[in-house]
């Protein structure tokens, strides 16, 4: 690969972009046609060969976890509902095995890489093992918790910008790298993303349950998601501890509220610091006293009894307004991504 990566580099130059590194490449000009079935999908022998050329050891920090099995790729794919010439959103491609498979379906892929090797060899791996769909990738170098709006994906006006993401996510940056996108890149209609399989559960819980809690609230304000099809973990190498799972996302208008979303963020940030407490106790920092959180909870309709978690995002902004209303002291706004 490292032979094919210097003979191969004149064409990828022509087909491909690649920003964020020293030597960047030519824009590319449009959709892929896709591949035919099986022509270049990466099987359990190519991963590590690849990796092994390329000197590319897994490691924990950057959740590197590669999937080997076409037949779970190709349904991933088939799930997010990706259809020819769309332009869709990855994050973390790595060697390239969902890459392929976007592109097998006629996708256009923006595979944000954080790893400069891996960013410099994906497009020759597609060169090399699908050269049809070359000139549907874009190769972002970046990390993807920086990404804050669609110029950091190297887009202008004119480009189609991604409505789609599709991404097997590092999992231990899976739900900041989640909602950084969800906040940056407004265009993103839908996402469906294979995390551990205990954040899918995160993800989509509904309040009440045992598993809900902020990742659960911050989500909903962007998008409805649900936990489908769960991923064994012996399609991917190396293989990890845990199961994965599938998260499908469809992003929705956020609840009408007359405060900013990290005012409301502040509130679900306070309110599941503790969770045993009530939210007249959780809230009596952000409201500047338990008297002025109680009276700001009943203006919202709501018991000061009650806890975080049976509270939805409606009733979180609702809670944020009242919260407002009753003139609390100026707090720093809670960081809105964790």
């Amino acid at each position: 690969i490292l032979d094919l990566m210097s003979q191969t580099s004149g064409a990828v130059r022509d087909a491909t972009t690649v920003s964020g590194l020293e030597d960047p490449v030519s824009p590319f000009s449009g959709g892929s046609s896709g591949a035919s079935a099986g022509a270049g999908l990466l099987g359990p022998v190519d991963i590590q060969d690849l990796a092994g050329a390329l000197g590319i050891r897994p490691t924990k920090t950057l959740g590197q976890n590669f999937v080997h099995d076409a037949g779970t790729l190709r349904r991933i794919v088939r799930r997010a509902g990706v259809l020819p010439g769309e332009t869709v959103l990855e994050i973390g491609p790595g060697l390239g095995s969902l890459t392929l498979a976007l592109l097998e379906a006629g996708a256009r892929v923006i595979a944000v890489e954080i790893d400069p090797q891996l960013a410099r060899a994906l497009p020759v791996t597609v060169a090399r093992r699908m050269p049809e769909a070359a000139d549907g990738l874009r190769v972002v170098c970046a990390d993807a918790l920086s990404i804050d709006g669609p110029g950091a994906l190297g887009l202008t006006p004119a480009d189609a910008a991604p409505i789609r993401l599709v991404a097997n996510l590092p999992y231990n940056v899976a739900v900041p790298v989640l909602l950084t996108l969800l906040a940056a890149v407004p265009s993103l209609e839908a996402a469906t993303v294979m995390v551990q399989a205990e954040v899918a559960d995160r993800l989509a819980a509904p309040p009440g349950s045992r598993t809900y809690g902020v990742p659960s609230v911050k989500v909903a304000w962007y998008a409805a998601a649900r936990r489908t099809i769960t991923v064994g973990r012996t399609v991917f190498w190396p293989v990890p501890n845990v199961d994965s799972a599938l998260v499908e996302l469809v992003r929705r208008e956020p609840p009408a509220a007359s405060v900013s979303r990290s005012q409301v963020f502040a509130v679900v940030d306070a309110a599941f610091a503790q969770r045993r407490k009530t939210l007249r106790r959780a809230l009596a920092a952000l409201a500047g006293g338990p008297d002025r959180a109680e009276a700001a909870i009943l203006a919202a309709g709501i018991d000061p009894s009650e806890r975080g978690e049976k509270l939805d995002v409606a009733a979180f902004a609702s809670l944020a307004e009242a919260l407002a209303a009753v003139d609390s002291p100026t707090t720093p706004d809670a960081q809105e991504i964790r």
